[in-house]
């Protein structure tokens, strides 16, 4: 089993519940994992034989664009495309974080995680 990571990906964006929240936007997080069983010989050094981590990142960077008022919602579209890009992945684990959310203290983050089943 082979896993590939994207940590700590930043975002700017307009996702939240509250209007000042889509209108003022806040700083987000994504963290993926994607586990699959390779189907070819990795030493053959051929991107095509891997998940590639640049195509998770423009998956989480288009779905950031998109503004919704629940980070589930927006958690949820990154895994349904990484799923769909990537057919023989056997695990999937998504985290969104939305930093210093607008709480009445001090939180560092809010966060939500969509694991494959």
């Amino acid at each position: 089993m082979v896993e590939i990571n994207l940590n700590d990906a930043e975002f700017f964006a307009y996702h939240g519940f509250y209007p000042e929240e889509q209108l003022l936007g806040s700083r987000f997080c994504v963290d993926i994992a994607v586990s699959f069983i390779p189907t070819a010989n990795l030493s053959e050094d051929e991107l095509a034989n891997t998940v590639n981590y640049e195509q998770l990142y423009i998956i989480a960077s288009e779905e950031m664009k998109h503004t919704r008022k629940l980070i589930e919602t927006v958690a949820q579209a990154i895994f349904n495309r990484i799923q769909h890009k990537y057919p023989f992945a056997k695990n999937i684990k998504v985290s969104l974080k939305k930093i210093n959310p607008p709480l009445k203290g001090k939180v560092g983050n809010s966060s939500v995680v969509i694991i494959s089943e």
